[in-house]
């Protein structure tokens, strides 16, 4: 099965830059190889990133997505501090909310080229 995930910075922050996004990847796809995933696409821009996931039928979506950005927000407190300001007092670096599309077929090849093409911030 594959899924389109987006997941918002709380308050819509614009909190990441290009060396945030390298690393938010890096933990997305350890994640994702604990749920015998695959992470297909990743990109993002600096409030919001975008996931293409492969993961087996066995797998819940919400637990995949409770795990990728409850290990997300965690590493990244502890490796840059200088995202500890746009925490503030929830001390959660991603909005509740998230977007969950199935995909499959012809357009998984068009949503890959969209996710490519969504423009990191310098």
């Amino acid at each position: 099965m594959h899924a389109h995930l987006v997941f918002v910075t709380k308050y819509r922050h614009r909190v990441f830059a290009d060396r945030h996004l390298t690393r938010l990847e890096e933990i997305m796809r350890a994640v994702c190889a604990d749920f015998e995933a695959e992470l297909v696409e990743f990109n993002g821009e600096a409030d919001h990133v975008h996931l293409l996931v492969n993961f087996p039928p066995k797998v819940a979506v919400s637990r995949l997505v409770n795990s990728l950005k409850g290990v997300s927000s965690r590493r990244m407190r502890q490796e840059f501090p200088d995202l500890v300001r746009h925490y503030w007092r929830a001390q959660r670096l991603w909005s509740g909310s998230y977007f969950a599309g199935s995909v499959g077929g012809a357009p998984l090849d068009v949503l890959r080229r969209y996710i490519e093409q969504q423009a990191r911030p310098v």
